[in-house]
Parts: structure tokens; C-alpha cells; sequence
């Protein structure tokens, strides 16, 4: 006899009632799911979505064994359609022609969306070949031809287009693959420095060309720290530059954080001088230490960690003269050679700064230039921050003219 049961939902005073048919109909239900989850589970364009899905990235687990055969630096097809389409930089234009190039001139462009029928062996060139062709890029680089701008956009696309023909040949191993993109990494501190110079009076935090160099430079280390852990030949120096670029009250973290990166970081890299100078920059930042931030750059920075490390020290500075007004006696004024000493300044580039910071100056009848302490108006420079070189004997060679040599 079937007995009546009220139904759970909504609604008052209703009911059904229950029979075995609805509790059989009931058992059959997670059969059909299950068919129904495996007929999703082998859909047929899985992985070439994957592929598609895959436009910049550096693990080659889902993308098919592939071995390239390219002997040029631009695959033959690609070049042709290129000069066709006049789509060549000024870099390959054969006698300045745009719509002519050559293999000793056309390097192979970044494609953003790679799907699998279009991955030929022909079309991907051998880490010798690609070895050649960063070395052609990286001469273009080291040129004053053209504005750096037009320099750096072009050899930016070409280094991320070696690094994608690395990628889906799964070449994550060997000396040969360490070096490249070591190479490249210094090619976009460099270029991290250079963008900072170049857009002294823009925000280069807001730049879309410092933001995305930025935004390669951390997935080129990323790849590079890979390589280490399968090579077990690390570079100290290079595991700093990801600690040193989370200097700044900008910076915004996109992955884990430092304490979970250390943790898993070999004891000898921990403890090697690259990263212990790195370490102490990083803590005296954060208690606002900028006596020994600035002393310790100026003694022990190499070029690379001051490329890096630059745009972060008129932050400390604008700490530091922050510290000097609120910390002053208001009726003993600081002498701008006294506080161009504390910030690695020259005397008329800190004048300047404490009018960037809206701090007042004055000259006494003596001709001596002083900062009143206690000034309210204190603030930290808005939008941009206008670059002055550290005054400093062992840095100025890094940054009056480029000595690295990439």
C-alpha cells in the first residue's frame, strides 16, 4: 500500500506519493551521469584546444614531440608571407625595401595562438639556430639605429618567439638551453633600465611597454629557475633578481610568496652572496633602514642588481628625506650638502627632489642651501618618479653607458 509523504521543496500543505518506480528511476541516475561525464572526457578537439589555450607558455607536456629542422632564422613559408604582406621590420628590410627581405635578415615572428595542425618540424628551429639568431638580435640591441623604443619592441618579440620554438621542442635541459635564456633575462633588465630612463617623465609603472617587459622578464626566470632544478647548475645572481624585484610599495604579488620561494631554494644558494646582499636589501626596506639600503647599494651592487634595484631608490629616498624633515630640530635646518651625502645625491639634484616631495629650500646670505625641518607639506611624488642618478664612484660606469655585455 503506498504511503503518502510530504515532498521536501517549496510550497505548503503539499505532499506526493512515494513507489518503487520512483526510487528505481532514482538508482539510475549516477550510471547516466558517469556516461555522460565520459562522453565529455573524450571529446575529440581536447587537445588541440589545449593547444590553442597555450599562447605563451613554458611547459611542453601537452604539446606533441617535435624535433625542428629550420636552418634559417625565419622559416622559409613564414618569410615569403611576410614580404607579400609587407609585414617586415625596418631590422629585415633588405636596402630598406619592405616588402623584400632575406634568410640573414628575417627573424622568426612571436605567434600568440599555435594550434596543432600548424606545428611543423620545418617550422621550428634547433637550439643551434636559435643560439645564432639571439646572437643576431642581441648585436640589433647593443645598436643606436633607431630609437630604443623601436629596438626593444622588435628584439622583445623576437626573444619571445625563441623561447615559444624552445617550449614546443621541450628543450628544458642542457647548457646550451641555460645560456639562452639566462641571455635573455639580461636582455629585459637592461631594457627594465633603459624604459626607466627613457620615461623619466611618464609613469613607467603604466607603461605598456615597461609593464609587459616586466610581465616577460618574471616568466623568463620562471623558466629559467626550471632549467636549474633539472641542470643542478644555478646561478646565484639570478635567484636575487626575483627577490630584488619585490622591492617597491607597488610591487603586487602574482604567485607565492617569498617565505614559500626561500623555503624551497637550495642552502647554498641561500647562503651565497648574490642572494644574502638581496636578503638584507629586502629587510632593510622593509623597516625603512635607508642608511644602509643606499650604503649597501653603493658598495656591493653588481651592474645587473642596480639595473633592477634603480627604479626602487628615490622610493627610499623620498623615505629618507621624510624621515630627516619629521626627525629635524625645527629651528636647525638641514644643509643640502649634508643631506646629499645620506641620499648618494649631488647637491642640485636634491634640491630638486625636496620640490618634487613639495619641500621647501632656501639659500642664506652666506650662499649655503638648507631644508627647514618639520614642514607639513611633505608628500611623496605623485605619478612618476623622476630619475637622479646615485652619486656614487663605483656605479657611475654602469649607468653613464651600458658596460654589460649581454
Amino acid at each position: 500500500m503506498e504511503r503518502w509523504q510530504p515532498r521536501r521543496g517549496r510550497g505548503r500543505g503539499r505532499g506526493t506519493y512515494s513507489s518503487s518506480s520512483h526510487t528505481q528511476s532514482n538508482n539510475f541516475r549516477p550510471s547516466n551521469t558517469s556516461n555522460h561525464q565520459t562522453t565529455r572526457k573524450t571529446t575529440p578537439n581536447h587537445t588541440s584546444s589545449v593547444i590553442n589555450n597555450k599562447q605563451d607558455s613554458n611547459g611542453p607536456e601537452d604539446l606533441p614531440n617535435l624535433t625542428g629542422s629550420c636552418p634559417y632564422m625565419c622559416p622559409v613559408d613564414e618569410r615569403s608571407r611576410r614580404e607579400r604582406l609587407r609585414d617586415l621590420a625596418v631590422f629585415e628590410r633588405l636596402n630598406g625595401n619592405p616588402s623584400l627581405s632575406s634568410s640573414a635578415l628575417a627573424v622568426k615572428k612571436f605567434c600568440r595562438t599555435i594550434s596543432t595542425k600548424d606545428v611543423r618540424d620545418v617550422d621550428l628551429r634547433p637550439i643551434f639556430v636559435l643560439e645564432d639568431t639571439l646572437n643576431h638580435l642581441l648585436d640589433i640591441f647593443g645598436s643606436k639605429s633607431q630609437p630604443f623604443e623601436v629596438i626593444h619592441d622588435f628584439v622583445f618579440d623576437r626573444t619571445r618567439s625563441i623561447r615559444q620554438d624552445l617550449s614546443m621542442q621541450g628543450i628544458m635541459t642542457g647548457d646550451q638551453a641555460i645560456r639562452i635564456y639566462e641571455r635573455i633575462v639580461k636582455f629585459h633588465i637592461v631594457s627594465h633600465y633603459k624604459l626607466q630612463r627613457n620615461n623619466a617623465n611618464s609613469d613607467p609603472n603604466v607603461s605598456p611597454m615597461h609593464h609587459l617587459n616586466m610581465e616577460q622578464l618574471t616568466k623568463t626566470l620562471s623558466s629559467l629557475y626550471h632549467l636549474y632544478d633539472q641542470t643542478r647548475k644555478p646561478n646565484p645572481e639570478f635567484y636575487s633578481f626575483h627577490v630584488l624585484l619585490h622591492l617597491g610599495s607597488d610591487h603586487q604579488q602574482t604567485g607565492e610568496s617569498l617565505s614559500l620561494w626561500f623555503r624551497k631554494l637550495p642552502f647554498s644558494i641561500m647562503k651565497s652572496k648574490e642572494m644574502m646582499f638581496a636578503r638584507r636589501l629586502l629587510r632593510y626596506s622593509r623597516f625603512g633602514n635607508y642608511k644602509q639600503f643606499l650604503e649597501t647599494v653603493d658598495s656591493e651592487a653588481s651592474c645587473l642588481q642596480y639595473y633592477v634595484l634603480e627604479p626602487y631608490i628615490c622610493e627610499i629616498r623620498a623615505l629618507a628625506l621624510a624621515c630627516l624633515n619629521n626627525g629635524g630640530y625645527k629651528l636647525h635646518p638641514y644643509p643640502l650638502i649634508e643631506v646629499s651625502k645620506r641620499l648618494f645625491m649631488e647637491e642640485s639634484d636634491v634640491e630638486s627632489f625636496c620640490k618634487d616631495c613639495d619641500l621647501e629650500t632656501y639659500t642664506s646670505e652666506e650662499g649655503t642651501k638648507f631644508m627647514p625641518t618639520k614642514q607639513t607639506s611633505f608628500c611623496r611624488p605623485k605619478g612618476s618618479w623622476k630619475y637622479y642618478p646615485m652619486a656614487s664612484k663605483r656605479l657611475k660606469t654602469m649607468y653613464d653607458e651600458v658596460p654589460e655585455t649581454i
